[in-house]
């Protein structure tokens, strides 16, 4: 089950993209985060498995030609994660499949605010620029 859930999280992060009239090359990575109980040191470390409860950190890096404005990087939260918080003031959330966005404690749903665990996409604008990273970390479910 450990396995086939961590290819299951990789291909559904696997679904970042760039806005499509940019030439820019995407990468992506997950480290998983590691706490050593006796010592109390937190590591980072490429993800190879995950299981429930694990804090995971994704990172999408781009490069290419300067991009446009208007230019956005955005993604998808896979379903098996939950939101906690990504890297930059900038970084924008949608709770609604990337419909409406804004910053956890603007968005609502219903009546209500949204809670980081309902944020369903993550985007950046990049206008202007070669390359960057956009990082966010979450909790397996």
């Amino acid at each position: 089950m450990r396995i086939g859930a961590s290819f299951a999280l990789l291909a559904a992060f696997l679904g970042s993209a760039a806005t499509p009239q940019d030439r820019i090359a995407l990468s992506r990575t997950v480290y998983v985060e590691k706490i050593d109980g006796a010592a109390g040191l937190r590591t980072v470390e490429p993800a190879t498995s995950f299981r429930r409860g694990d804090r995971v950190i994704l990172m999408i890096e781009w490069t290419g030609a300067e991009a446009r404005k208007g230019t956005v990087v955005r993604s998808a939260i896979p379903t098996s994660l939950a939101f906690q918080q990504g890297s930059s003031e900038a970084l924008e959330v949608s709770v609604d499949g990337g419909r409406k966005w804004g910053r956890i404690g603007h968005l609502r749903v219903g009546e209500r605010l949204a809670a980081p665990e309902e944020v369903t996409h993550v985007r950046l604008k990049v206008h202007g620029k070669t390359g960057g990273r956009m990082t966010y970390s979450a909790i397996v479910r």
